[in-house]
C-alpha cells in the first residue's frame, strides 16, 4: 500500500504505558474480589519450601551484572539522547526514531543478554570455560524448538501470500466490503471486531508471531486502504492476543504454569486453571477494549510518531 511507510519499535509505547496501569489495577481487583474468595481456604501441601540465602559468589555475580547493565544502558543513552549521538542515523540525526538502537534492536538485546550472562557466570564462578557458555546456549535454544517449527510454517505462509497476491486481494475486497457497509468511518466497531477476531484465533494458535503472520498480511493493508494506521491495527491485535493467552492450553507456558500449580495443589487440572484465569481474561478484555475506545475518541497518538490515521501520521 505504501512501501515507504515504516513502523518503529516504539509504535504503541504511549498506549502500552497507560495499558500497564489499567491491566495492573484490573488484575489486583479481580484477584482480591473474585479469585481469592472463590478459591477458599488453602488445602494444598503444607510443606514449607526452604529459603536458601544467596552464596557470597552469587551476590558478587548479581552486583557485577547490575553494574554491567547500568554501564550498558548509560552508553546506549549517551549514543541516542544527544542530537549528535553516535547511535543516531547520520542521514536523519534530528530524530531518535531512526537511531541504530531502534532500527537494530535485536543485536542490542542480544549483546545485553550475552554480556550480563557472561559477567554473572565469570564473577559467580558458574562459567569457567567456553564449554559452559556453549552448554548454556544449547539449553536455552532447546526451549525454542516449538517456536522455530511455527516460524518455519509461518514463513511459508507469508511467502505464498506474497507470491499469489491473495493477501492484497483479500485486503482490497475486504476494504470495499466495509465501505459498502458504511463502516469505513467507524473505527470503534472495526477495532472491536479486530480485537475479538485476534482473541478467538488466539485460542487455536498459540504462537503470537504465527497469529500476527496470519492476520497482518490481510488486515494491515485492508485498514490502510480505509485510512487507519498499521500502529492502530497492532494495538487492537495486542489486546485480543494478550487477553486470551491465559485461558488457551496452546500457550507455550501453559504446561509450565500447570506444573507450578500442582506443586501446591496436586488436584489442579487444566479445567481448574482455565476457570481460575477466566475472570482475569474477561476483565482485561473489557477494560482494555474500553481504553482503546477512549484512546480513539480522544485522537491520541499510540506512540512516538504513531498516529491513529494515515492522514495525521503523514
Amino acid at each position: 500500500i505504501d512501501p515507504a511507510y515504516e513502523v518503529t519499535g516504539v509504535a504503541n509505547y504511549y498506549f502500552l504505558l497507560v495499558s500497564t496501569v489499567v491491566v495492573m489495577a484490573a488484575g489486583t481487583w479481580v484477584t482480591h474480589r473474585i479469585v481469592e474468595p472463590r478459591l477458599g481456604p488453602y488445602r494444598g501441601s503444607r510443606e514449607a519450601e526452604p529459603l536458601v540465602p544467596l552464596a557470597p559468589a552469587e551476590r558478587r555475580g548479581l552486583w557485577a551484572t547490575g553494574l554491567f547493565f547500568a554501564v550498558f544502558v548509560a552508553v546506549v543513552a549517551w549514543g541516542v539522547i544527544p542530537a549528535d549521538g553516535f547511535l543516531r542515523d547520520p542521514a536523519a540525526p534530528e530524530s531518535w526514531l531512526n537511531s541504530l538502537l531502534l532500527r537494530h534492536l535485536v543485536p542490542f538485546l542480544f549483546f545485553l543478554g550475552l554480556g550480563a550472562g557472561l559477567v554473572y557466570g565469570l564473577v559467580a564462578g558458574t562459567v569457567k570455560s567456553d564449554r559452559d557458555v556453549v552448554q548454556g546456549m544449547n539449553e536455552a535454544m532447546g526451549t525454542l524448538g516449538a517456536y522455530i517449527v511455527l516460524a518455519f510454517f509461518a514463513a511459508q505462509f507469508i511467502a505464498y501470500f506474497n507470491w499469489t497476491n491473495l493477501g492484497l486481494i483479500m485486503a482490497v475486497q475486504g476494504a470495499r466490503g466495509l465501505q459498502a457497509l458504511g463502516l469505513d468511518d467507524w473505527p470503534v466497531p472495526l477495532m472491536i471486531g479486530l480485537v475479538l477476531l485476534s482473541a478467538g484465533i488466539n485460542l487455536v494458535i498459540g504462537s503470537a508471531s504465527a497469529k500476527w503472520a496470519l492476520i497482518a498480511p490481510v488486515f494491515v493493508p485492508m485498514f490502510m486502504l480505509l485510512g487507519y494506521s498499521p500502529e492502530l491495527v497492532q494495538a487492537a491485535y495486542r489486546i485480543g492476543d494478550s487477553t486470551t493467552n491465559i485461558i488457551t492450553p496452546l500457550m507455550a507456558y501453559f504446561p509450565l504454569i500447570l506444573t507450578f500449580a500442582r506443586r501446591y495443589d496436586p488436584a489442579t487440572g487444566m479445567g481448574t486453571l482455565i476457570a481460575t484465569m477466566l475472570p482475569y481474561s474477561i476483565a482485561f478484555m473489557v477494560l482494555w477494549t474500553l481504553l482503546l475506545i477512549v484512546w480513539i475518541k480522544l485522537g491520541l497518538a499510540l506512540g512516538p510518531g504513531a498516529a491513529l490515521y494515515l492522514s495525521s501520521a503523514s
